[in-house]
């Protein structure tokens, strides 16, 4: 099992002066840990399970940006962009340019997003539910039309139309950057999945739920012709050793239990990550014996 590092909380010691230093030791430490990825939410207010609204949130792209030259061996990404916040179009110039400036390491992960919130306060659209699966479904048509060989074509759809669809410098990533579509909806979610993405990541639930949300998109994949183990199942949990590593060993065993459940990387947040022991604890104690798994 694979372990990505999520970072969905800003509000540390020494305020907004000292989040760009701190961000770096985080990521660089991360990557020396031996996490296979970071990520980040791509939110604009913080989000109500993690803390009041007015707590500090950093942009995501930027954000990845900054990582990327802190970093250069693990994959980035977002979990998740939310369709409404950007156009199509430049949602994908914005991943084509991660990933072309961090050597090829750039994920799209992308849903339908849900925190209407941000988009009433910050004057985004926000659609209806349907609309917004309408469009996630034409930004991933976009996607895969950007990043191919031939993608100075015009795409016409219900809800985007664009004229020319020039992507230069194309990704460095082959044959694109990989794809995420994240959430667990059964019929609309996992069905584009299948349809669309290199990987799904489902919410932290316990192993049962999870296996069977995994069977849904094994269905999905029947019925769209597509080889289910060409999709990589992630899930998003906490991820919690405690300050002094006394937890590991707990959170190995729940690990095992998700890789037993068909998990093959687990992203999270870990507890106490702003006071780097956490993320040294991982990389010995953790990130090892989930490579077993």
């Amino acid at each position: 099992m694979k372990l990505g590092l999520q970072i969905p909380y800003f509000t540390w010691p020494g305020g907004p002066a000292e989040l760009g230093p701190k961000l770096g030791e985080i990521a660089r430490t991360a990557e020396s840990a031996g996490y296979d990825s970071l990520w980040v939410m791509d939110h604009h207010f913080q989000i109500p399970m993690v803390g009041a609204a007015e707590l500090d949130m950093l942009e995501a792209y930027t954000t990845l940006g900054f990582i990327a030259g802190q970093t250069s061996r693990v994959g980035l990404g977002t979990l998740i962009t939310g369709v409404t916040y950007r156009h199509p179009g430049i949602l994908i110039k914005e991943v084509t340019t991660l990933d072309v400036l961090s050597g090829g390491r750039a994920w799209l992960g992308i849903g339908a997003a849900w925190f209407e919130r941000e988009h009433l306060g910050l004057g985004v659209p926000f659609p209806p539910l349907r609309e917004r699966f309408e469009r996630l479904e034409e930004a991933l048509q976009i996607a895969n039309q950007m990043w191919s060989d031939d993608n100075n074509g015009a795409f016409e759809g219900k809800h985007y139309k664009l004229a020319e669809t020039i992507n230069s410098p194309q990704a460095l990533s082959k044959p694109r950057p990989r794809i995420m579509v994240g959430g667990g909806g059964e019929k609309k979610t996992l069905r584009l999945v299948a349809r669309y993405a290199d990987a799904c990541n489902v919410p932290g639930m316990g192993p049962d739920e999870v296996r069977r949300k995994f069977d849904v998109l094994r269905q999905h994949c029947e019925r769209e012709g597509r080889n289910y183990d060409e999709i990589q199942k992630t899930v998003i949990t906490v991820m919690n050793v405690g300050p002094d590593g006394s937890m590991a060993g707990q959170f190995v065993d729940q690990l095992g239990r998700l890789a037993e459940a068909g998990v093959q990387t687990a992203i999270g947040a870990l507890i106490g990550v702003e006071n780097v022991k956490p993320i040294e604890i991982m990389g010995k104690e953790v990130i090892p014996q989930a490579a077993k798994l």
